[in-house]
């Protein structure tokens, strides 16, 4: 008898998912432009539901070299059922000058009744790598509306990729890409997210990388950065001394479309759980290189495309790992 029941609470827990929400993979495709990356995830307030920001690149846009990754404008996906399905919502509505511009890179956090958005603004759309990018500042009362709060003074003409973290002191840090240093990471803080003080060096240096990610976890403060060959780790008990360890998300998934490598990504810390977001280029075999048709200055429709993925993030031995491949159970908890 005890062999029956035990046989069939096992199927009951099969059939109904007993054992935990399995993550989709993707996770999120953009049915637009097919082109999500460098998502960030917030609660959302006044929906209730769980809310992805993220740089919509014009993959699906035959244009040439790499002009689908300009004329961006961030895109909106979201979740009422705990990260198991994400409905295409739209995009942000930002202004900033006339015409047609180019965001990428969000990261969003939630403060004294507002949400405040800071994002890599370049003016107009390039066919190459190029123009001055800056980090503007917009705020909203409910993720839909946003005012331009105006661009903090950071530490040249060309940074990207903020990552905004307030400290046990009530101090605000944000971490961010100089591409005129050499593509480094520098940091500026903030008591109200308006007036910034930078620093003259680096707060993360050594090889170029992009897309810092600052979180809490466990014992320590961490940092992710995309080196283009997955994500390096830092760890930090201060927020001042980083120390450099591992890649994560380096080798390849067996997921669809979750290879080659983890790129630029957001990380979701819910108790003693965690999970890290990233895109991949999924047809390419290394995240940084494609092939390129000279004659016609193109990239292939199948290399510009991109996923949204996510993987269970851990503390083992001292340092993180992510281990993309493994069961795990993904279940974005109700924040209110």
């Amino acid at each position: 008898m005890k062999h029956f029941f035990l046989a069939a609470f096992a199927f009951f827990c099969i059939s109904f998912e007993c054992f935990g929400q399995t993550a989709p993979a993707p996770l999120f495709r953009d049915p637009i432009t097919d082109g999500a990356a460098d998502p960030v995830l917030i609660w959302n307030r006044q929906e209730k539901s769980w809310w992805m920001l993220y740089t919509q690149r014009r993959a699906n846009a035959e244009t040439e070299n790499v002009a689908y990754c300009y004329g961006n404008a961030i895109g909106i996906a979201s979740s009422d059922d705990n990260g198991k399905s994400w409905v295409y919502r739209g995009t942000l509505d930002l202004k900033i000058d006339p015409g047609h511009n180019t965001f990428w890179a969000p990261d969003v956090v939630y403060y004294k009744g507002k949400y405040h958005l800071f994002v890599a603004y370049i003016k107009g759309v390039r066919t190459n790598w190029g123009g001055q990018a800056h980090i503007v500042h917009f705020t909203s009362k409910d993720l839909w509306n946003w005012k331009y709060e105006g661009r903090p003074a950071l530490s040249s003409d060309s940074v990207i990729d903020a990552t905004l973290f307030r400290d046990d002191e009530g101090m605000w840090r944000m971490w961010y890409k100089d591409q005129a240093r050499g593509s480094v990471t520098m940091l500026a803080k903030s008591k109200d997210l308006k007036k910034w003080n930078f620093g003259d060096e680096p707060a993360v240096g050594g090889r170029a990388h992009e897309g810092a990610k600052v979180f809490k976890f466990g014992d320590y403060y961490w940092m992710l950065t995309d080196e283009w060959q997955g994500m390096r780790v830092y760890r930090s008990k201060d927020l001042e001394n980083w120390e450099k360890q591992g890649l994560i998300l380096d080798k390849p998934g067996k997921r669809f479309d979750d290879k080659p490598q983890g790129a630029h990504g957001d990380v979701v810390v819910l108790g003693d759980k965690a999970y890290v977001f990233y895109f991949t280029h999924p047809d390419r075999a290394h995240h940084g290189r494609h092939p390129f048709d000279h004659e016609h200055r193109m990239i292939d429709f199948k290399y510009r495309r991109s996923s949204i993925q996510v993987a269970p993030l851990y503390i083992k031995d001292g340092t993180l790992v992510a281990p993309r491949d493994e069961k795990f159970d993904f279940f974005m908890d109700n924040l209110e």
